[in-house]
């Protein structure tokens, strides 16, 4: 474990190895699981602002769900989530011509229509942040879907603070990966 402000890093953070392999999941991660993805309070306001840039990146099914449902929705433990299709896909999410699922919003990001990339919790996949009592925690949420890119990364040498090092800046600050930094590198010197 490794302390900096008020994080909490799991040593998986630093010891294990992922790189995304979208040829081999297919974006599974954009349509596996009971929810959408997990959404910070400040990227509510952030979704619904950006709405009208975003459209043409999205899907038509993905559309209807984002009129039904709204931009964001809050589940029964009061948690905030992207809308799902059906139970299955985010809301935002669509197929490439490879059949690949990407990130509408990522999309519009990439085209220069907004200056929101995505949500942070699909920006750090695979580490997941928990709110502790004084404490953010970071872990590494092992997910069977994720199996290739655990090999991947593990083939190319790139731990997962590597991999995620633009999404870990984004949350956290420069100064904060730096010292996150640091500390691995102390530690593998012990």
């Amino acid at each position: 474990m490794i302390l900096i402000d008020d994080t909490v890093i799991s040593s998986d953070v630093a010891d294990e190895f992922f790189v995304c392999d979208l040829a081999k999941c297919k974006g599974a991660c954009c349509v596996e699981g009971d929810l959408g993805a997990p959404l910070e309070e400040d990227e509510l306001e952030i979704l619904e602002r950006i709405q009208d840039d975003i459209k043409p990146f999205l899907s038509e099914i993905g559309l209807k769900e984002i009129e039904k449902s709204g931009a964001w929705v809050k589940d029964d433990d009061g948690d905030f989530s992207t809308p799902v299709i059906k139970g299955r896909e985010c809301a935002y999410a669509l197929y490439d011509d490879k059949g690949h699922l990407k990130c509408g919003i990522e999309q519009a990001y990439f085209a220069g229509k907004t200056d929101f990339r995505k949500p942070i919790s699909c920006h750090l996949y695979p580490i997941r942040l928990a709110k502790l009592a004084d404490y953010t925690a970071l872990n590494y949420d092992r997910w069977s879907i994720c199996s290739d890119a655990c090999s991947n990364g593990a083939s190319l040498g790139v731990p997962i603070y590597v991999f995620l090092k633009e999404p870990l800046i984004r949350k956290f600050g420069e100064k904060w990966y730096a010292e996150l930094c640091q500390e691995i590198e102390e530690r593998k010197e012990e």
